[in-house]
C-alpha cells in the first residue's frame, strides 16, 4: 500500500506546473485548497511574464528612440484664439491673393471662355460632317477653314474702303484750306484777329503731335487686335479637337452612381449652347445678305462694308440689330438724306420680320429661355463683362434653367 501512495504523489509532482509538487489534501482541508494553490501559482507566472514584457517594452523604447534622436512629438497645438485667429488671417490672405489674380487675369479668362463657347458652337457643324463619312480632324480642318475665310473676307471689305476713305480725306485737307481762306469773311476775321496764323501754329504745336502719337497709339490697337484674335482662333482649333476628352475628364470627376445622368444634362446643356451659337450666326448672316442686297440696289458706296456691320452688330442680343441700323443709316445719310431715310425705313420692317418670324423659327430647338429671363440674363451679362457678356448670358441662363429643372425641382419634389 506504500508502494501505491509513493506513485499517486509522484504523478501529481509530474502532472503539476513547473514540476512543482502539490501536497495532497489532507484529512480536514477545505474543499479547493489545491485549486487556490494553483491560482496563487499562476498569479505568480504572469508576474514573471509581466516582468519580461516589461523588460521588452524597455528595450523596444530604446529602438524607438534610436530611430528618433530628438525623442517623440509633442501633443498637437491647442486650439486657442491665437492660432484661429491665425489661420482665419492667412485665409483671408489668400482669398484676397486669388481675388487680386482672377482680376489681373480677367482679360485671359474671358479669351478662354470665348474660344471655349465658339468651340462649343462650332461642334454641331464638325458633327454634322462627321455624320456624313469625314473623320473627326478632316472635319475640324474644313470647319476652322471656313472660320479663317470668314476673318478674311471681313477683313477685304472692311479695311480698303476705310483706308481709301482716311486716304482721300488726307488729300482733300489741304483743298479745304485754301478753300476757307479764299472766304471772304473768313479773310476779314483773320484780318482783325489773326485766325490763319493762330490756326497754324496749332496745328504744327499741338495737333500734329497729337495725331502722330494717335496714330501710334492706333497701330498698336491694331496690333494687339490681331494678336488677340489669333490667339483665339488657337485656343478654339484647341478646344474643338479636345471636346470630347475634355467632356470625359469632367465627367470622371463626378461619383459614379451619377455620371450617366450628368453626362445627359451635359450632353443637352452643349447641344442648347451649340444650336444657340450656330442660329444667332445664322441670323446674322441673313441679316447682312439681306441688308446687302438693299443697300446694293440701293446705290450705296460701301455695301458690302455696311453690310458686315449689320451682320456684327446682329450678334448682339436685344440691342444689336437697332445699334447696326443706326449706324448704317447715319451713314447712308452722309451721302444722301433720302437713301438714309429708306434706309431707316427698311430696318424698321426687316426687325419685325426677324423677331417675329426668323428668330422663333432658327431658335426653336436650341434654348429654351422666357422673353423676360432673356432680357434680364442680357442686362446683367453686358453689364459685367460688355458685349461678351451679353453673348454668353443667354446660353448660361439656358444651362442654368435646365439645371434647375431636372435636378433642384425633382429634389424638392420628393422632400
Amino acid at each position: 500500500m506504500s508502494a501505491d501512495v509513493t506513485s499517486t504523489a509522484q504523478d501529481d509532482a509530474a502532472a503539476s506546473p513547473g514540476g512543482v509538487s502539490e501536497p495532497a489534501d489532507e484529512p480536514g482541508d477545505r474543499p479547493g485548497s489545491r485549486a487556490g494553490g494553483r491560482a496563487h501559482a499562476a498569479a505568480g507566472g504572469g508576474t514573471g511574464g509581466g516582468t519580461g514584457g516589461g523588460t521588452r517594452a524597455a528595450a523596444g523604447g530604446r529602438g524607438v528612440g534610436e530611430a528618433q534622436p530628438y525623442g517623440l512629438p509633442g501633443k498637437p497645438l491647442a486650439r486657442g484664439p491665437f492660432l484661429f485667429g491665425l489661420v482665419g488671417g492667412l485665409g483671408v490672405l489668400t482669398a484676397i491673393a486669388i481675388a487680386q489674380m482672377v482680376v489681373a487675369s480677367l482679360s485671359t479668362i474671358i479669351l478662354v471662355v470665348v474660344a471655349m463657347f465658339l468651340a462649343v458652337g462650332l461642334n454641331p457643324a464638325v458633327e454634322a460632317l462627321q455624320r456624313r463619312g469625314l473623320g473627326r480632324r478632316w472635319a475640324i480642318s474644313i470647319v476652322f477653314a471656313g472660320v479663317i475665310v470668314a476673318f478674311a473676307l471681313f477683313g477685304l471689305a472692311v479695311v480698303p474702303p476705310l483706308s481709301q476713305q482716311v486716304a482721300d480725306f488726307v488729300a482733300a485737307v489741304p483743298g479745304y484750306v485754301t478753300e476757307l481762306s479764299r472766304h471772304p469773311t473768313l479773310r476779314q476775321l483773320d484780318a482783325e484777329y489773326q485766325i490763319l496764323p493762330k490756326l497754324a501754329s496749332f496745328v504744327t504745336g499741338t495737333l500734329g503731335p497729337s495725331l502722330a502719337s494717335g496714330v501710334v497709339g492706333a497701330g498698336l490697337v491694331v496690333l494687339d487686335g490681331l494678336f488677340t484674335t489669333v490667339t483665339l482662333l488657337v485656343l478654339m482649333l484647341y478646344f474643338l479637337g479636345s471636346l470630347h476628352t475634355i467632356k470625359a475628364y469632367l465627367l470622371k470627376l463626378v461619383p459614379a452612381s451619377r455620371r450617366e445622368r450628368t453626362g445627359a444634362i451635359a450632353e443637352e446643356i452643349l447641344s442648347g449652347i451649340g444650336g444657340y451659337v450656330a442660329g444667332n450666326v445664322l441670323i446674322s448672316v441673313i441679316a447682312g445678305v439681306v441688308s446687302w442686297i438693299f443697300l446694293s440696289i440701293l446705290g450705296v458706296r460701301y455695301a458690302l462694308a455696311l453690310a458686315l456691320v449689320v451682320a456684327l452688330t446682329d450678334l448682339i442680343p436685344l440691342v444689336g440689330a437697332t445699334i447696326g441700323a443706326v449706324l448704317v443709316s447715319a451713314v447712308v445719310a452722309l451721302q444722301s438724306l433720302p437713301m438714309g431715310l429708306a434706309c431707316a425705313i427698311f430696318f424698321v420692317v426687316y426687325q419685325q420680320v426677324e423677331n417675329y418670324l426668323i428668330y422663333p423659327r432658327v431658335m426653336k430647338r436650341s434654348v429654351d429661355v422666357t422673353p423676360a429671363v432673356t432680357v434680364i440674363a442680357a442686362l446683367f451679362g453686358g453689364a459685367l463683362l460688355g458685349i461678351v457678356g451679353a453673348l454668353l448670358a443667354i446660353p448660361v441662363a439656358a444651362a442654368i434653367s435646365l439645371i434647375i429643372r431636372e435636378v433642384v425641382l425633382p429634389r424638392q419634389a420628393l422632400s
